[in-house]
């Protein structure tokens, strides 16, 4: 598929504050866009970043019909860029395209257009620890009527933004024990809008009170953790590194798979299975070591170091010897090719290399 461009003559790259921002408020200068229609996608072009113009009778904007994804471009040690997982983010964009009755993006669109977006952005990319140049692709339904039916027109769209740390401290979380972010059977493995749009209530509620986010448990009998805010979940107790396992009402996070799998070769213990709040606080009350952080692609690894369950609050264990903080490190290296890249994560851009 051709993806045709319109370059801006002059970039704002030379007004941008780096040394001062906030996430995801200032995109770069260029976007991708393609759309959908008569059951297939055509006129993929990137051009300048502009607002999107919808009708009010879109359909994206009364019955949910929306999937993103998110991740990241890197400039490495040698000054190459390179995008992360980038074939695994394309899976897991066509199987949420799947479960909310989307046309699938073709391979050819999704990964030649983000490195070609990203090829022409190279010079937003700042090189070191905790900078990256974050991708937003995602697909809307824009069909113009009004009727809770399956649409027949879409946009797919990626822009992007700097970015630097996510969290810059540790998080104070509540257990959830009410509000449910997914049940069996519901959407909670698609990166979709509306479970984003259900989770901002109970969010808002445990920052009245004090905390930074919720853990989610599940939603029939409210014994077992799930995930936290935008992340999933992950406790390291008496050196083995426990996480829930993905499914139905787990998102299976990207950036999950890549420290399991660091985890596993570095010759940990990793086990995915139910982890209940009782077994929870039986290992806080019995003294032992209990490491408790959030994997996700904006935050890549958030230390918990509080959990407020039953009324009581737990201190996980945030020094920094911790060793989730082990895992932190091994994939930034990966990342930013500090060190080898033994699983082919890193997809490097050649043409951003000769440019």
């Amino acid at each position: 598929m051709e993806i045709k461009k319109q370059l801006k003559s002059q970039c704002s790259i030379e007004q941008f504050n780096f040394d001062q921002f906030q996430f995801g408020v200032e995109a770069t200068d260029h976007m991708l866009v393609a759309k959908y229609s008569d059951g297939k996608w055509h006129s993929a072009a990137i051009h300048p970043y502009v607002k999107l113009t919808l009708s009010p009778l879109a359909m994206c904007l009364h019955y949910g019909q929306t999937v993103f994804e998110g991740l990241k471009a890197y400039r490495q040690s040698d000054d190459t860029i390179s995008v992360f997982r980038l074939d695994r983010h394309y899976e897991r964009i066509n199987q949420s395209l799947g479960r909310m009755a989307m046309p699938e993006l073709p391979k050819e669109l999704f990964e030649n257009g983000i490195k070609e977006l990203v090829e022409v952005e190279q010079d937003w990319i700042r090189g070191g620890e905790g900078n990256s140049l974050y991708i937003r692709p995602f697909v809307i339904a824009t069909e113009e009527r009004l009727g809770v039916s399956i649409s027949t027109d879409y946009l797919f769209v990626v822009v992007c933004t700097p970015m630097a740390a996510y969290y810059s401290k540790p998080l104070k979380v509540k257990v959830e024990k009410h509000y449910t972010r997914a049940a069996s059977g519901g959407v909670g493995a698609a990166k979709n809008g509306g479970n984003y749009g259900a989770a901002y209530y109970p969010a808002k509620l445990a920052q009245q009170e004090g905390f930074d986010q919720v853990i989610w448990t599940d939603s029939r009998d409210h014994e077992y953790v799930e995930e936290s805010g935008t992340m999933n979940l992950m406790f390291i107790i008496d050196g083995v590194l426990l996480t829930p396992p993905a499914g139905e009402t787990i998102l299976a996070g990207v950036t999950r798979d890549s420290l399991l799998q660091i985890a596993r070769d570095l010759g940990w213990q990793v086990e995915e299975r139910s982890i209940s709040l009782s077994e929870l606080q039986e290992a806080f009350e019995s003294g032992k070591k209990v490491e408790a952080f959030g994997g996700g692609t904006a935050a890549v690894v958030a230390p918990l170091e509080l959990i407020h369950l039953e009324g009581k609050d737990y201190l996980p264990y945030v020094a920094d010897d911790a060793r989730m903080f082990q895992l932190k490190e091994k994939l930034t290296a990966i990342r930013l090719g500090k060190e080898k890249d033994p699983y082919a994560w890193n997809s490097i851009l050649e043409k951003a290399l000769a440019k």
